[in-house]
């Protein structure tokens, strides 16, 4: 036993040093170096601009190395640990050995992928929307299959969830639906799931029992921190407010507390429903807003530095990300990487992150 421990660690420890020669420590810490004389230098806010886009980089590398040392010790303590047992079997030591073996494969893994996060935003929290698509009462169905899906994957992530608006369906499911996740490099993760979800299944909505196939559009923008500048003037927006829907009987919203912004200069429209207070919901519709005025002005910029990666489309219906069958078998497709499981049950209990990385190699091979 101690053997195959032995060797699934030389695997593990193989890959660690691999990834350890490839992250440009160095470099990062001479960075973050530079960064914090910059922060400490007496005249540093007279450039506004400059010092909020240092204090950004500067949060995102000191968050780097806080979860590479949490890393780089639990390498240590799986190394130490084995070198007792060969010198005298413990079983107290074994047991640890054991559960430390699979958290070190588990981080290994998560920074194996956090290494393809290369762009500013990856590290930042997200704002994630689903819309029913063609198929009526079943894409709506397949809206809120896709929302629990997220939802378990957040869980799984130990990020934050939070629904911050949401619209039912007519009959069943959910016609659309915005979702905050907070959590570090949250948007890293998301945006290889950005496009056009199609599912394949024996719809429960149909007497006669046949096959019916669905759509939804998942979209994901990075949320903009607060130190950066997004100029929103009080002239630009207009401000509706409307009654929250609820589930009926005590808990039906009796005040006009759900907030709607409309964007003029763009048409760009926002809206929050999730608190009680109509101040929280426009302070979170403002958010919203101003992440997606961020993504107005980064697209330039993306459309950029997509120009070379030949998976770019247009979210359009017709041109699906990935495929869930699950009739006349069980089977989900990533049609950008041809990646594919069979066990369509665990993809939709939030078991994402294969197809996520293989996208991400993909995209950065």
């Amino acid at each position: 036993m101690l053997d195959e421990k032995v060797a699934k660690f030389q695997e593990l420890e193989e890959r660690f040093l691999v990834l350890r020669d490839h992250m440009g420590l160095e470099e990062k810490e001479k960075r973050l170096k530079f960064l914090e004389e910059s922060v400490s230098k007496e005249d540093f806010w007279k450039d506004m601009e400059k010092g909020k886009g240092i204090l950004m980089e500067r949060t995102s590398l000191i968050k780097f190395f806080e979860e590479w040392n949490k890393f780089t010790e639990m390498y240590e303590e799986v190394k130490t640990a084995l070198e007792l047992l060969k010198q005298e079997h413990d079983e107290t030591i074994e047991n640890e050995l054991d559960q430390n073996l699979k958290k070190f494969e588990k981080m290994l893994k998560e920074m194996e992928i956090k290494r393809l996060f290369t762009e500013q935003e990856d590290i930042s929290s997200a704002i994630l929307s689903i819309n029913a698509g063609a198929g009526g009462t079943e894409a709506q169905d397949w809206v809120e299959m896709l929302l629990r899906m997220y939802l378990r994957w957040a869980e799984k992530m130990d990020y934050k969830a939070q629904i911050v608006d949401i619209l039912a369906g007519d009959e069943a499911g959910i016609k659309n639906v915005t979702v905050t996740i907070d959590g570090t490099y949250a948007y890293g993760y998301l945006k290889a799931e950005q496009g056009i979800h199609r599912l394949i299944r024996i719809s429960p909505f149909d007497a006669s029992g046949r096959r019916h196939t669905s759509f939804a559009s998942v979209s994901v923008i990075p949320q903009v921190e607060d130190n950066i500048e997004i100029e929103i003037k009080e002239e630009d927006i207009r401000v509706d407010t409307y009654r929250a829907s609820g589930c009926g009987g005590q808990k039906v919203n009796k005040t006009d507390s759900a907030v709607r912004i409309t964007h003029l200069p763009t048409g760009i429209v926002v809206q929050c429903q999730n608190e009680r207070s109509q101040h929280k919901n426009r302070e979170m519709a403002m958010k919203l807003l101003k992440a997606r005025l961020y993504e107005l002005e980064m697209k330039k910029r993306e459309e950029e530095r997509q120009k070379n990666y030949e998976q770019k489309k247009d979210i359009a219906w017709g041109s699906q990300i990935r495929t869930y069958v699950l009739h006349p078998y069980k089977q989900v497709k990533d049609h950008r990487t041809q990646y594919e499981v069979g066990n369509a049950e665990a993809v939709l209990d939030g078991e994402i992150n294969d197809f996520i990385e293989k996208f991400l190699l993909q995209k950065t091979a």
